[in-house]
């Protein structure tokens, strides 16, 4: 598939796996919007190399998935910059690696409203504008149950249910959500996978097409030739 000129949305796009991802879809000559939190200058940073890279332009965007009218003035910003969205890649997470009895209730909150409820409420806002597919980023959590992720891993359970359901009320979009093991960001320390690995699957399996059916998992464990 040629993505030149195709507009790729990516959230938590700063640091990390969305940083990676953005550089991947930089280079086939995307036009990018990327979001950021609360590190603005490792956006602005990712927004330049973009450039650099090849993307003909980036929209970069503060967004707090916890507050409604920052979805919905993103989303306002893209149909007016940009018109229509070709991918949405649902990337922004946070974690709290602690056991449910020493969690707070504002840890629990915020996992949920980022991690879940913000990205259902920032897909439904988006939804007339994409022309191809959504991508939501999982976890091996949110397929296993995991020691000390337990709002992580839950949320990552129902957005992979949202995942299913989405794409049979929309079967003519292609929706899928991502899997791989621990990667080196932020959340783990900086241990484990290189970022580049899982970018440079998800950028192969859709400007290659791959076929798999909407609603499924991108599993990397699948696609050892390209994740290695």
């Amino acid at each position: 598939m040629n993505l030149t000129g195709k507009t790729i949305f990516i959230t938590g796009a700063s640091l990390g796996i969305g940083r990676e991802i953005a550089y991947c879809f930089a280079k086939e000559k995307c036009k990018l919007v990327l979001t950021y939190f609360k590190h603005k200058k490792e956006g602005q940073k990712v927004k330049k190399e973009c450039l650099n890279l090849g993307s003909p332009e980036v929209l970069l965007l503060k967004l707090d998935l916890n507050k409604e009218e920052d979805i919905k003035k993103v989303v306002r910003e893209i149909k007016k910059y940009f018109g229509k969205i070709f991918l949405l890649i649902n990337n922004a997470a946070v974690i709290s690696w602690d056991t449910l009895e020493k969690q707070s209730f504002k840890e629990i909150e915020q996992q949920v409203g980022v991690n879940f409820l913000g990205t259902i409420k920032l897909t439904k806002c988006s939804l007339p504008l994409i022309e191809y597919g959504i991508l939501n980023m999982l976890s091996v959590s949110g397929l296993v149950p995991s020691n000390k992720q337990i709002i992580y891993s839950s949320t990552k359970w129902g957005l992979r249910g949202f995942t299913k359901c989405l794409s049979k009320e929309y079967p003519n979009l292609k929706v899928y959500s991502f899997v791989c093991g621990g990667v080196a960001t932020r959340m783990k320390n900086f241990k484990g996978t290189p970022p580049e690995k899982p970018a440079k699957l998800i950028l192969t399996f859709f400007k290659e097409d791959f076929p798999l059916e909407s609603g499924l998992e991108i599993d990397a464990i699948n696609y050892p030739e390209i994740y290695r």
